[in-house]
């Protein structure tokens, strides 16, 4: 039976490897741990374009003018960029990267819910080089045409390049967009155009014609046309222990799931197979729980294919079975 075994679980291990989802040779943009110490509220995440397989984050309140860049092989930060040129940051809570090459980053918490008649965004241009530097950022005064609020969520639109900012609030928040440029000087006022859940992040797909917005226990993301948003689906998103962010992979093949805490994990969850890796759809159907099955860190948590690699586990076993059966009765 020993050779029936050897054959049999060599095809099966195969089979097993050729339904795994397909990831950069070089191990990046899988899931894993930020192990940095000094990040303890990872509160938001962009996927670098200059530099494949680097994560942009930062932490939340009280922290000050920094941006940290992680290597998703590792783990590891590969360069912190001190902002200069801004003001005391008071929360920031999101960060996005631009078609013009530059990283938005949002001081636009306001846990008092309206207490501040203003937030501030810090623009600068991703860095060329991974080391650890200090920048000059610009910041841009910004009010809401309804009122101040609560925000986690700052979105840059891939084509347009348009600002929008998403509302946090337990009973539903609102899509707020953003001046056609925004400007020094004057207050950048943005408007409300659209209704949202209770959003703890967001994120474009590359190609900018889908929008998803996550919450600490799931996410869903809309078709977006014309600067607005349409038809929406649940997205499969982790269970994790303080859903704080999400961005698309570089290639829109993947979208990454972020949280809070020491160590957090950033959770891989593939994009519908049918589109390419275009970045044109996030997968439908599926919840928390079913997508948060087997994600973990380093390595792990890829989503797609499960359900045939387990369906190919089955059936191997079967086979050895059967040929264990059969050579009992020789």
């Amino acid at each position: 039976m020993r050779s029936y075994l050897t054959v049999s679980g060599a095809a099966a291990l195969l089979l097993f490897a050729g339904a795994a989802p397909a990831v950069a040779d070089d191990g990046a943009d899988r899931s894993f741990t930020i192990e940095d110490p000094r990040i303890t509220e990872s509160s938001g995440l962009a996927a670098s374009r200059v530099h494949p397989g680097i994560y942009w984050t930062h932490n939340d309140s009280d922290d000050g003018p920094y941006v940290h860049a992680v290597d998703s092989r590792t783990g590891k930060t590969v360069a912190t960029i001190t902002m200069s040129g801004v003001g005391q940051p008071r929360d920031v809570e999101a960060i996005s990267l631009g078609p013009d090459g530059n990283l938005y980053v949002g001081d636009i918490g306001d846990n008092l819910n309206g207490s501040w008649d203003h937030v501030w965004i810090y623009r600068f241009p991703e860095p060329e080089q991974l080391k650890d530097a200090t920048v000059r950022a610009t910041q841009f005064d910004v009010k809401y045409a309804d009122g101040p609020r609560n925000a986690e969520a700052l979105m840059v639109h891939p084509r347009t390049g348009r600002v929008y900012i998403a509302s946090k609030n337990e009973d539903g928040g609102g899509l707020y967009e953003g001046p056609a440029k925004l400007t020094t000087g004057a207050t950048n006022v943005f408007r409300r155009v659209g209704e949202v859940p209770w959003v703890t992040d967001g994120a474009f797909s590359p190609d900018g014609k889908e929008l998803v917005l996550r919450s600490y226990f799931s996410a869903r993301g809309y078709v977006f046309e014309n600067g607005r948003l349409s038809a929406d689906h649940a997205v499969r998103a982790p269970l994790q222990r303080q859903a704080e962010s999400v961005t698309y992979t570089a290639d829109g093949s993947a979208l990454m799931f972020g949280s809070e805490g020491e160590r957090s994990d950033v959770q891989r969850v593939d994009v519908d197979s049918g589109n390419g890796g275009d970045g044109k759809s996030p997968s439908r159907g599926g919840d928390s729980s079913a997508s948060s099955a087997g994600a973990g860190s380093a390595g792990t948590g890829d989503v797609k294919g499960t359900t045939l690699t387990g369906v190919l586990v089955l059936a191997g076993i079967g086979f050895l079975v059967f040929m264990g059966r059969r050579r009992k009765g020789k």
